[in-house]
């Protein structure tokens, strides 16, 4: 099969998101991550991995982020996408993260999630379509949304 330029350079832009980065403080364009399971397996923990690619969820107040009060910016554990910032955090009492805003909504998706005999909105990253939380609309102002992040889907960065 001959692929021709004008295809490959289409299948490689299909492959690329917009997302925020908060390095650059502005978008940058960047490859989505699509990985088997044994791939991601070699580069998670067993933790990480049942939470982001088997849509796990760990149990409250376990978690490393849950009362982190540090300023930094919360990343994907899985590809490094730019997820929340500290200013967006706050005590939700639940025993996860939770934030009331993601750093930008191009790096983040919702899904409909049916399990567990309820309707849920299910948060994925937009790069690597890792499973991270639900969002819920009973969170503070200005969004009235609740983030609710496993930690064991975030690596944490902090900020300078």
């Amino acid at each position: 099969m001959i692929v021709t330029s004008a295809a490959a350079s289409l299948g490689a832009a299909a492959r690329q998101i917009k997302v925020f980065s908060a390095k650059k403080g502005t978008y940058v364009m960047t490859d989505r991550v699509q990985k088997p399971d044994e791939e991601w397996k070699k580069s998670l923990t067993q933790e990480q991995f049942i939470v982001t690619r088997k849509k796990g969820t760990e149990r409250a107040f376990t978690g490393a982020y849950w009362n982190n009060h540090e300023h930094g910016v919360y990343k994907c554990v899985c590809c490094g996408n730019d997820l929340f910032t500290s200013d967006t955090k706050f005590e939700s009492g639940t025993g996860w993260p939770s934030f009331y805003k993601p750093i930008a909504p191009e790096n983040v998706k919702n899904e409909s999630d049916k399990s567990l005999f309820m309707e849920r909105n299910e948060v994925l990253c937009a790069r690597c379509d890792a499973h991270l939380g639900h969002v819920f609309d009973d969170g503070p102002k200005p969004t009235g949304l609740r983030y609710c992040i496993n930690s064991a889907a975030l690596q944490f960065e902090k900020g300078k």
